[in-house]
């Protein structure tokens, strides 16, 4: 995430039809709307951005139940490597090093050892991502890998694969043998619950009868256990997420439906395309096959990413979602620095190979590939960013920029590569057609610079707002110690302000996201970046004042924009207006940023319905949805009336959407 927003661009005046406004909304505002539109509203506008933070990914959208399934980049023989493990009833655990691993990029074992004269049932446990949720709707998919690595035993072992509570009650569990071998065999269970759990405080267990294998050990590997997933998604998202929306199993991915994305950015930011070193970076041919092919990587936000959802899985939910894709591609930056340019071909074709499985036919390397992992359709991209937040590494990219665009471009023509430095700083050749523009900043900030993009040249270049979000009220510290926990409604007017913006200026600016789309709900984890969209834990979602003001506007879009009387650039009251077709309405989204009431009038361009409806999301300027008040502050509809000219109040630290049907 920058630290400043760079605002250079090359100015254009536009004509502006008036300018009304006061500072404090002490007087009615008076907008007239004109009704030959300016342009039309790109489909794209309103989207998703990915950013594979803590938990966010693993633990979060994919459905992985289970923490540190496959001890995926660990140093054997330590306490960490033992993350979200414990032994049941006495057993003897630790990772190993093992001399016939389950594969080359799987090469750790989690150890079982049975001490002599064990009794009863014994083995191994696993907590999940801060618990895991038991629904007695669910059947749960459970496997895991296992050999005995010395003294086989003499027949078959039994073992107990559970769901249980911290306190011993069991929900689901299922009885099977395992053969005596020394080769790697996978076993797999169907975990129905007899009941739901209370709480999240649960775990997975797999445990053996110690009296027939005292003296023994047994190794595992690659543990899994997965809810139903999204459209039975094979290794796909979870489905809890997806179709569930009450008080027991709200949903993330749910929550994102509801948003009505139009596409989707990933695989990430700073986490995974960027990357801290050369070698630690997002690297798609890493994250596609068997999951026993997938080594993993440590994220830049200090935790493991097992790269279980890969690019194929991103690709395949991105589209059942009905989005587009931004893909994002690595170009010779990380943390540690720029690759000199005479290093870079090997990765700008690592790159062209990851665009080629992605929308390459089956004749193609990358397309075969695909086809073989089970989907022989091509995707449809027609966006990739060459790296992210290249504004840190401005002085290489006008070399890399060339070098990435000029060759892959040639090779997929039909696709628009968005540049990621600071708009128009430095200068690059060839002129990019596309910038995703970063901004983090205050409440203030926002609403005072609703007028950001209207002064930028209309010369063929589009812009992303890829990432932006009210994220403190400190302008000389925007990422210190007094950044949100989680959304303020005043933030979120800021937000609002800008969108309406973002909206008016929809000819160029083609897309916007707001980030960190989710997050973990404990503002004390490590790592964790805040505020966040939507955050998180195993059994609880929170949806932020943000979400619902993404969600006015996203599901509230116009088809082509109006020009009105514009809003004072240095004002409180802001709005934008769009004509939707079908049914006919007018559609006026409004930001009051103050806490005192601001009384505005319309004058629309032809005849309308005598009433229509208003979406408010107000409350008091620091007020948020937390774990302890999650629907502190949500949209109210109500009916209101109306005429071809008509006044409304928006009310203190509100967002309004109004929607007005044509006659």
């Amino acid at each position: 995430m920058p630290s400043a927003l760079s605002r250079a661009f090359i100015p254009l005046p536009l004509i502006l039809l008036s300018i009304t406004g006061i500072s404090a909304n002490t007087q009615a505002t008076n907008v007239v709307v004109n009704g030959t539109a300016s342009h039309t509203i790109p489909s794209t506008l309103w989207g998703l951005m990915y950013e594979a933070s803590i938990a966010v990914g693993d633990g979060g959208l994919y459905g992985e139940l289970l923490q540190n399934r496959a001890f995926q980049q660990v140093t054997p023989g330590t306490a960490a490597a033992l993350n979200a493990w414990h032994p049941v009833n006495g057993a003897h655990i630790s990772v190993i090093a093992d001399t016939k691993p389950l594969s080359s990029a799987l090469p750790n074992a989690l150890q079982l050892s049975i001490p002599s004269g064990s009794s009863g049932q014994i083995g191994v446990g696993n907590e999940g991502f801060w618990g895991i949720n038991v629904n007695s709707s669910w059947t749960y998919q459970a496997s895991f890998f296992y050999r005995f690595p010395s003294a086989l035993p003499t027949s078959k072992v039994t073992v107990d694969v559970s769901l249980v509570s911290a306190s011993g009650t069991v929900f689901a569990s299922k009885t099977a043998t395992l053969s005596p071998t020394a080769a790697w065999t996978e076993a797999s269970f169907a975990l129905k619950p007899s009941h739901s759990a209370g709480n999240t405080s649960n775990n997975f267990t797999v445990t053996v009868n110690s009296a027939a294998l005292a003296g023994k050990s047994i190794n595992f590997a690659l543990f899994s256990l997965f809810p139903p997933t999204f459209k039975d998604q094979k290794n796909g998202m979870r489905a809890d997420i997806a179709e569930v929306d009450s008080a027991l199993s709200p949903g993330k991915i749910l929550d994102m439906i509801k948003l009505g994305p139009s596409f989707f950015r990933f695989p990430g930011g700073n986490n995974l395309v960027s990357g801290q070193t050369l070698s630690t970076r997002w690297q798609w041919n890493n994250t596609v096959g068997p999951l026993t092919a997938r080594p993993g990587r440590l994220g830049d936000w200090s935790y493991v990413n097992t790269d279980g959802l890969g690019l194929l899985e991103y690709l395949t939910w991105i589209e059942s979602m009905g989005m587009q894709n931004i893909m994002a591609i690595w170009a010779g930056y990380d943390f540690a620095g720029s690759l000199a340019e005479s290093s870079l071909p090997p990765y700008i074709e690592q790159a062209r190979q990851q665009i080629e499985f992605a929308v390459g036919n089956t004749s193609t390397t990358g397309g075969a590939l695909r086809a073989s992992l089970g989907r022989e359709k091509p995707f449809v991209v027609n966006f990739v960013e060459v790296g992210n937040e290249d504004f840190f590494a401005a002085d290489t990219y006008p070399y890399r920029w060339p070098d990435f665009v000029g060759n892959l471009s040639a090779a997929f023509p039909g696709i628009r590569f968005l540049a990621t430095t600071d708009a128009w700083s430095p200068i690059l050749s060839p002129t990019p057609q596309s910038y995703d523009v970063h901004v983090y900043n205050t409440p203030n900030w926002f609403a005072q610079n609703s007028f950001y993009y209207d002064s930028f040249e209309r010369n063929g270049t589009t812009y992303f707002e890829g990432e932006y979000a009210a994220i403190s009220t400190d302008p000389n510290d925007i990422f210190g110690s007094d950044r949100f926990l989680f959304p303020t409604i005043g933030g979120s007017t800021g937000e609002a302000a800008f969108m309406t913006g973002l909206e008016r200026n929809s000819d160029i600016v083609f897309a916007a996201s707001y980030a960190p789309l989710l997050g973990v709900s404990d503002p004390a984890e490590p790592s964790n970046i805040t505020p966040n969209l939507v955050a998180f834990d195993a059994g609880t979602v929170i949806r932020s004042t943000s979400y619902y003001t993404q969600k006015l506007f996203s599901l509230n879009r116009g088809d082509e924009y109006l020009p009105s009387t514009l809003p004072n650039p240095t004002g409180t009251l802001f709005w934008s207006v769009t004509r939707r077709n079908s049914p006919p309405a007018f559609i006026i989204k409004i930001s009051n940023t103050i806490g005192t009431p601001a009384p505005i009038s319309f004058s629309l361009p032809s005849a309308v319905e005598s009433s229509g409806t208003a979406q408010v999301l107000s409350g008091a300027q620091n007020a948020s949805n937390t774990p302890e008040n999650p629907n502190a502050v949500v949209p109210q509809t109500s009916t209101i009336t109306t005429s071809q000219q008509f006044a409304f109040t928006a009310v203190p630290f509100s967002v309004s959407v109004l929607t007005i049907p044509i006659a």
